[in-house]
């Protein structure tokens, strides 16, 4: 089968490789979509910690945001799962010890992660074997953009229900990518007074676009107050800005990871008596975010900007962006043109 693979620091190629197998407890998918995010941008460039403490090494075939058709189901899976369309979860616990048994597995210490972690093969590719057990699967209503939008809409459901904003209350979601604006789709929904933050107008153009009219950069951010605040971004000051911003007594809300530490200063959260939550996995939102694409509350087809073949994901995590990928006015101009968002889909399939 083809299969994109990361050989190098950005060097990336679509090979032929082995087709994978149903192994005992697994199942093989036919991949529909998968989407492309920061952490593979950061393997292409070599930046990825895993890189450098043990826990990945090239060659690597990344794509951890997918959804397909299973295909093929190995010793000991229910048959059921023949045919039905799914997505699955990213992170792959040991499931013996005491984080897994707890329900905790996306912070397992012995874990795989698909197209990220100990060499766990990922969904940039024609076809991809993972565990029964990780499966979920999507109801009718959510098509294939929005199937591949669940582990990333998993993150950003957790993220803000962590901020804890009850309905009419002012949320601030600092970082307008796929995360920000799936996060500030959810807390919408959930009747947040929603604002985001970007750092320039035409960062915050898809944001806009999907309706958030209260989208601003520093210098236009009106005062307070913020009864949460969610960091979706990569800077490293965000974090103690954060903590600046939000009412005493409240929460913020960390998903977003820069290069560089991101220094708090802890009295500043001790003195305002501020809850800090981390959100690190999309494992317990999935399906939390299946159900409102599937139900309509949240849409999150949008953020998708362009759906391109496996022979352009190279160009794309270089930092080339698709035809119109992006452009918050929604034209059509463009090959694969699909929504206003920042998010690049890949169709295994396409032929470019």
């Amino acid at each position: 089968m083809r299969a994109f693979v990361i050989v190098g620091p950005g060097r990336g190629e679509v090979l032929d490789v082995p087709a994978p197998w149903a192994a005992p407890g697994e199942v093989v998918v036919d991949v529909e979509r998968a989407g492309v995010c920061g952490t593979d941008v950061e393997f292409f460039t070599g930046e990825m910690p895993y890189l450098h403490d043990g826990h990945a090494r090239f060659p690597v075939r990344i794509g951890h945001e997918w959804c397909g058709t299973v295909r093929e189901v190995g010793d000991g899976v229910d048959p059921s799962w023949l045919g039905a369309r799914v997505t699955g979860d990213t992170m792959l616990g040991c499931g013996r010890c005491a984080r897994c048994t707890a329900g905790l597995q996306h912070v397992c210490d012995f874990r795989a992660e698909v197209g990220i972690r100990d060499g766990r093969p990922g969904a940039l590719a024609e076809q991809l074997a993972v565990p029964a057990s990780s499966l979920h699967r999507l109801p009718a209503g959510v098509d294939a953009a929005a199937g591949a939008l669940v582990e990333p809409g998993g993150n950003a459901l957790r993220a803000a229900r962590a901020a804890g904003v009850a309905a009419g209350e002012r949320l601030l979601v600092a970082g307008p990518g796929t995360i920000g604006l799936l996060t500030a789709l959810f807390a919408r929904a959930a009747g947040a007074d929603v604002h985001l933050l970007g750092v320039t107008d035409d960062s915050l153009a898809a944001a806009r676009g999907l309706g958030f009219v209260n989208a601003w950069t520093d210098s236009t951010l009106p005062p307070g107050p913020w009864h949460a605040v969610i960091d979706c971004s990569n800077g490293a000051s965000v974090p103690a800005r954060a903590v600046d911003l939000v009412e005493p007594g409240r929460r913020v809300v960390f998903i977003g990871l820069s290069g560089t530490p991101s220094p708090v200063d802890s009295r500043r959260l001790a003195l305002k008596d501020v809850t800090a939550v981390g959100v690190l996995s999309a494992s317990p939102g999935l399906g939390g975010a299946i159900a409102a694409y599937a139900d309509g509350s949240v849409d999150p087809r949008p953020v998708v900007g362009a759906v391109v073949g496996l022979d352009q994901v190279a160009a794309v995590l270089a930092g080339q962006r698709p035809d119109a990928a992006g452009d918050p006015t929604g034209r059509t101009t463009g090959t694969g043109r699909t929504g206003v968002g920042p998010k690049v889909h890949i169709d295994p399939r396409a032929t470019s």
